[in-house]
């Protein structure tokens, strides 16, 4: 909890920075409306990736863009992204994460780890509707000061609106890592091994998980959203090889939550 808060409020800081006159001279691609939206969700989901217990925790939900464009769906597995390409039926451009750090304080099984640190990923991501009921969405991103791997991750959602507030989603997911990401969520040194009391564990890169997510989404106002959602993942490849989840872990993993969001509308 206090980690998410920490993170949130130096993410929070840099989006709401005053734009600077070169960029809000008007005719400029930042000139115009934009939104803000935040808020927060509450999910019950493993201690950590690979963990066999469960833990509630909150975090926070951020994301920024430019009003008046296409874009007919958004999922909570979006991270911050800027469509500086958009088509209507296309959207393009950078993206970053958060992540949070992981110590031997998120669980007992994590003794003698060492801690990874809480950091970003940046990177870019693509998205593109086949038809007007699905999107299929990839982003690829570098991890900075957490680890130093690359991950991608893929979805691809079918969507329909129950009624004009209400709307069901969900679909599949797939994830990719680089061996440096592996090595420091899954990999066990010798030194650690001693430490911990896990077998030593060396990955190379791979396939990370494969599963489903849903959501039931309630657009309580023009400006307040509602989630209720959930996912289900199996860890895979250089994952699920590792000793901490062979000897501690599950291969299966759950995420069930809800969220809620509200909009502020601006113009530069």
């Amino acid at each position: 909890m206090q980690k998410s808060a920490s993170a949130a409020l130096v993410l929070a800081s840099v989006l709401v920075l005053p734009a600077s006159p070169a960029f809000s001279q008007e005719g400029s691609w930042f000139s115009g409306d934009w939104y803000l939206t935040i808020g927060a969700e509450v999910l019950t989901a493993p201690d950590y990736q690979g963990a066999s217990d469960y833990m509630v925790r909150a975090s926070p939900l951020i994301s920024l863009g430019k009003a008046g464009g296409t874009r007919r769906f958004s999922s909570r597995n979006d991270n911050i992204s800027l469509g500086f390409i958009d088509t209507g039926d296309f959207r393009a451009g950078p993206t970053g994460k958060i992540v949070f750090g992981r110590d031997a304080d998120d669980s007992p099984d994590l003794a003698g780890l060492d801690e990874v640190r809480w950091g970003v990923e940046l990177g870019g991501f693509a998205e593109f509707y086949p038809s007007d009921w699905l999107r299929v969405r990839g982003e690829i991103r570098h991890g900075i000061r957490a680890h130093d791997g690359v991950v991608a991750d893929f979805a691809a959602d079918a969507f329909m609106d129950v009624t004009p507030a209400i709307r069901i989603s969900g679909g599949p997911r797939l994830s990719f890592a680089s061996a440096d990401y592996f090595d420091a969520y899954y990999g066990v040194s010798p030194a650690e091994s001693v430490a911990s009391g896990l077998a030593v564990y060396d990955p190379d890169g791979g396939i990370h998980s494969l599963g489903l997510g849903g959501a039931i989404t309630w657009k309580a106002t023009d400006k307040v959203t509602t989630s209720l959602f959930g996912e289900y993942s199996r860890l895979m490849g250089p994952a699920a090889d590792s000793s901490l989840v062979k000897q501690r872990g599950e291969e299966n993993q759950f995420l069930l939550g809800v969220s809620a969001t509200y909009r502020f509308d601006f113009s530069m």
